[in-house]
């Protein structure tokens, strides 16, 4: 990838959307493109945190393990997200989450240090960057609105109606079973119990990653009780 095409894809996220021709180049000078294949970590729980990152291609996962050896999956980024950026707001210095491809990945690293440095030269841009941070927020709050408030039935179905084209009844997951209930916070056996039981009202069909909707409406009205 040549130093257009990182411009190019760059410009594609909302967090560097706002920045200037001047301001573009110093990040892609001070970026560098890492390729993953599915399984590989990119960094660990712990490590110091040095970049934050865009993925450019692939599935990233990120994760928390406890002292108990439990993982617990935060986010799945996917093309054109960022993530860890906002590490250069915070005084830690270490990643909270592992980060780990789930689909042969593709991402951009860029270096915190000196992104936080251009930030102080400029006051305007970084009261936009935090502008576009505060959307993210936004839907944080309303996941942690959703996992406090919800059941994990509503959970799965509001997941499956997110990943659902809106034209099409038939769709494949984009990851494993295993990896989507550890998103909605779902013990394993209590996810494919909520699938079944959504197989028996006839709402909902899977079939490994394959998924058929039957009845779209009684989702939303599950999601809306």
């Amino acid at each position: 990838m040549d130093s257009k095409d990182i411009l190019e894809a760059l410009g594609t996220s909302h967090l560097f959307s706002e920045l200037t021709d001047e301001q573009m180049d110093r990040v892609r000078r001070h970026s560098h493109i890492t390729d993953m294949l599915e399984g590989e970590s990119l960094f660990f729980q712990g490590d110091n945190a040095t970049s934050f990152y865009l993925v450019l291609s692939g599935r990233i996962k990120l994760f928390r393990v406890s002292p108990e050896g439990k993982e617990k999956v935060v986010e799945i980024m996917e093309t054109g997200s960022t993530f860890a950026e906002a590490l250069m707001f915070m005084d830690q210095s270490t990643y909270p989450v592992t980060a780990t491809a789930i689909a042969p990945s593709r991402v951009i690293g860029i270096n915190c240090n000196d992104f936080k440095s251009m930030l102080r030269e400029s006051i305007d841009t970084c009261f936009l960057l935090l502008g576009k941070m505060s959307f993210r927020l936004r839907g944080l709050i309303h996941e942690i609105d959703a996992l406090s408030l919800d059941t994990g039935t509503v959970r799965t179905v509001a997941y499956l109606l997110k990943q659902a084209p809106s034209d099409d009844d038939h769709f494949e997951l984009k990851v494993a079973k295993s990896v989507i209930a550890s998103r909605l916070s779902v013990k394993p056996e209590t996810f494919s119990r909520i699938l079944k039981n959504l197989h028996e009202q006839e709402i909902v069909t899977i079939d490994g990653r394959k998924v058929t909707i039957h009845d779209r409406d009684a989702m939303h009205t599950l999601c809306s009780d």
